[in-house]
């Protein structure tokens, strides 16, 4: 199955920002255990190199935005290469190198030109600042061969918005780990997995 087949059945995309390398390693075994496939990790490349390690679990390295970052995310067994921009440099690089990358846009021109070069998922990233759920619907509504990932302050009850509304998959961070306890996470997680399913 294509990854952006497995993404859609997901439908949960898991973030974890945080620069602590122990704090980032703890919370994606919670992600893991609840139930989550792909995270992406906003985290040292330790993390990365460990969790890459686990069954069960594609990595999304976060934050790059040139290729040698793009380069060091694959060997340290990140799947996916995740921008917060859209460049083409970027693009060049996925193309060349066979990487799923997924840029962040926030214009439907920018996500239509993201389309164009072929980009199999397209972030809309700060989708709360640009409208949440409504944003989603109406940029889908006449582009809806769009493959869209809203994130950025995405709530759970706004999960089955996003999805209704026609994002492929939701991304979905602090709301999982901000509680900052794994027994907490683990449980948040299933119970939304539980929901979208």
């Amino acid at each position: 199955m294509k990854l952006i087949d497995e993404i859609k059945n997901q439908k949960i995309y898991g973030i974890i920002r945080e620069d602590d390398a122990q704090k980032a390693y703890e919370i994606a075994r919670a992600y893991i255990e609840g139930g989550i496939k792909f995270i992406e990790l906003n985290s040292p490349l330790e993390v990365t190199q460990k969790i890459s390690k686990f069954d069960n679990v594609i990595i999304s390295q976060g934050g790059i935005i040139t290729t040698a970052q793009a380069h060091k995310a694959l060997e340290a067994g990140a799947k996916i290469i995740s921008s917060p921009i859209f460049q083409t440099n970027l693009v060049r690089f996925a193309s060349c190198y066979k990487a799923f990358l997924i840029p962040s846009v926030t214009t439907p021109n920018e996500a239509y030109n993201a389309w164009r070069s072929r980009m199999p998922l397209i972030k809309i990233y700060p989708v709360a600042e640009m409208g949440g759920v409504e944003y989603i619907r109406e940029m889908v509504k006449p582009m809806p061969f769009l493959n869209l990932l809203p994130c950025g302050f995405v709530k759970i009850d706004e999960i089955q918005g996003y999805l209704k509304a026609g994002a492929l998959a939701v991304g979905v961070g602090r709301e999982f780990y901000g509680k900052d306890n794994y027994k907490d996470i683990v449980q948040t997680i299933k119970t939304t997995m539980e929901m979208v399913r």
